[in-house]
């Protein structure tokens, strides 16, 4: 067993440290590893409740002194039940820290306020798939979707025929209790969730036969999901509140919604930037000309191709990719236009022969192409 850190380093603070300090940097420890923070991740999970113990003894006057006097191992067997630390118990003994919403699906989903847990519904995932135009302008989605709902029958409560719950009479509503020991410094209290109520501060008598007693039912929803402009494959929009509710009307849980991108015929996307492969025919390549680029808009830009145009160039026309995902990055990307020349395999006789007078011509001959043209052509077929 790996040997236990001490409380003061566990937290950063100092022997000497206030109150409100011991406090300050336990909050700071416990969002950083908070477990909606870092799911499935036992090192963080490890750590929060290691940090959820050294509070729990230095912020406590009487525990502190046993501690500061005797270590771990002072009266009552000393300290050290970190590892052992329930999440639920984390949540309720430490409301005012995590502000009254600390949901951790895998250990019950409480999120805790004033020492009373809240319940807190699991998260749902989806995955949707973006045309690259719509990924260019932001798309709003209609999902319908299988979740837990609030019971209407007994309106979340988890009570037969609308009553309302009743007061715990093991904590009289205030969802802990207390027991008191004698110790060699005197009596100590100690603080647990009520076993009766579990520390929701009240029971039920006669359950809602409709969702045993649990507030919620299987039913289903439609959601309106808005996508914002730029988003990329592998991305995760976070819809809070929409997703599985809560028992006994406690909070509703999130829906993450994993991006794909539908592979898109005309374009090649490379962060904000798109890539264009635009074939030229060879006559317009050794005349010039214009052509039409298309956009992701639809509309088309007219390019104007100067004459002797070499098969590897590229243009760049700006402001005219993917503009960046808000608070991720800034402006618009470009469409990256590569310039491609296409060499007929067939020719007709009278096509072989007009080849052949410019085979004869100066101008078309290899030795006497501009090597610096040649190189730079070499050079952007390999970058």
């Amino acid at each position: 067993m790996a040997q236990k850190r001490d409380y003061y380093e566990v937290l950063g603070v100092d022997k000497n440290a206030s109150d409100a300090e011991i406090k300050k940097a336990y909050r700071k420890l416990a969002i950083k590893y908070h477990p909606d923070r870092n799911p499935d991740n036992k090192e963080a999970e490890e750590k929060f409740k290691e940090a959820a113990e050294a509070y729990d003894v230095l912020h406590d006057p009487q525990k502190r002194q046993q501690y500061d006097q005797f270590g771990f191992d002072g009266p009552q067997g000393g300290f050290g039940g970190g590892a052992g630390m329930n999440m639920d118990d984390i949540f309720s003994m430490f409301g005012d820290i995590f502000g009254g919403h600390s949901g951790f699906g895998g250990f019950g989903g409480f999120g805790g306020g004033g020492g009373r847990p809240q319940y807190r519904g699991n998260d749902l995932r989806l995955t949707v798939k973006l045309t690259l135009q719509e990924i260019a302008e932001g798309v709003t989605k209609k999902f319908k979707v299988k979740k837990d709902i609030t019971c209407e029958h007994c309106h979340g409560t988890g009570a037969k025929d609308g009553a309302q719950p009743e007061t715990c009479s093991q904590c009289n509503g205030s969802g802990v209790v207390y027991k008191t020991v004698r110790t060699m410094l005197g009596m100590m209290q100690t603080q647990t969730t009520c076993p009766n109520c579990h520390g929701e501060g009240t029971v039920i008598k006669d359950k809602c036969p409709y969702c045993n007693g649990e507030g919620v039912v299987k039913g289903e929803e439609v959601i309106e999901i808005n996508i914002p402009a730029g988003v990329s494959e592998g991305m995760v929009v976070n819809v809070p509140g929409k997703g599985n509710a809560g028992r006994h009307n406690g909070v509703n849980g999130d829906i993450q919604v994993l991006i794909k991108e539908e592979p898109n015929d005309t374009f090649i996307r490379n962060g904000q930037d798109l890539y264009y492969t635009l074939l030229l025919d060879l006559p317009t390549a050794i005349l010039g000309g214009e052509v039409d680029i298309p956009t992701i808009s639809g509309k088309k830009i007219s390019l104007k191709i100067e004459p002797g145009t070499q098969p590897g160039k590229q243009v760049r026309l700006r402001g005219k990719g993917l503009p960046a995902v808000q608070g991720y990055g800034r402006g618009t990307g470009d469409i990256i236009v590569n310039i491609s020349v296409y060499i007929p395999k067939t020719l007709t006789k009278e096509e072989k022969e007009a080849v052949e007078v410019f085979k004869e011509s100066d101008n078309f001959k290899s030795s006497n192409a501009d090597k610096k043209s040649i190189f730079e052509h070499i050079k952007n077929l390999f970058s």
